[in-house]
């Protein structure tokens, strides 16, 4: 890893921090976008992560591509056609998938503009809690050119089909009290306590079961596309391990300690 995203672990909780506060956290290059996914597979190979929070260092979330190579015919705009396709398939869209297959919640913590792919990025987490100063916007049709990094697929989840319609064919730019009114973030705070928000918010996940966290976030992604007797099915194969974790045992326990005390 090199030093475009900061990882820091405290606890059950890592945090991953887009640190090019002087081009205001733009995914623009290869190595950025392998680095994010890096984080995410070092993520996975830890079992004693609980909960992920990635926000953005200095004034932005993520201001998205990089215009100037979009100008240039450069970088993922650059190459014909077929090269282009190939480009974003081994390129950004490993970001999605990476972000997507991670096990654990994950809190994106939303400092300012989130324009474009940064907007997706946010998308890509499971919660989103926003600053007072942050921005979204779908903007790529403003530039002539489509989400190419699963935003059509991500944010109608978030917001459905017809915000999301709203959003990605105007282009437009919400404000942070627009995005809580139609569910983009769950809060909205003062800038100053935007991480101690998610900190605290990631801290009450991370009170519980490791194996119980992952196995309803599971569930959850599952149930996004599957019918209700296949996630019935999969429910109950995973409650079954479930019951039979130390973490449950525990649980149980001090949930009957709890009742002595009373």
């Amino acid at each position: 890893m090199n030093d475009f995203v900061l990882y820091e672990k405290d606890g059950a909780v890592v945090t991953l921090t887009l640190n090019r506060p002087e081009e205001r956290n733009a995914l623009s290059t290869q190595a950025q976008w392998d680095e994010l996914v890096d984080c995410c597979d070092a993520v996975r190979a830890d079992e004693s992560v609980k909960v992920v929070i990635l926000t953005g260092a200095g004034t932005a979330f993520s201001a998205g591509g990089n215009v100037k190579d979009m100008r240039d015919k450069k970088g993922i705009a650059g190459g014909t056609p077929y090269q282009i396709a190939r480009g974003y398939l081994r390129g950004i869209q490993r970001i999605p998938l990476a972000l997507h297959q991670l096990e654990v919640p994950t809190i994106a913590a939303v400092n300012g503009p989130a324009i474009g792919a940064g907007c997706d990025l946010a998308c890509m987490c499971d919660i989103r809690i926003a600053s007072e100063k942050a921005k979204f916007a779908e903007s790529f049709v403003k530039l002539g050119i489509i989400p190419g990094d699963g935003g059509a697929w991500l944010l109608q989840r978030a917001i459905g089909y017809q915000r999301a319609a709203e959003l990605s064919f105007t282009g437009d730019t919400i404000d942070a009290q627009a995005a809580i009114a139609m569910g983009l973030v769950t809060r909205v705070v003062a800038p100053e306590a935007l991480m101690p928000a998610a900190k605290e918010l990631a801290g009450r996940i991370a009170a519980n079961s490791g194996p119980a966290l992952r196995m309803a976030k599971r569930l959850l992604r599952q149930a996004q596309t599957a019918r209700l007797d296949e996630t019935l099915q999969l429910s109950a194969a995973l409650q079954a391990l479930a019951h039979h974790t130390t973490e449950h045992d525990a649980a149980v326990a001090a949930f009957f300690e709890q009742q002595k005390q009373r």
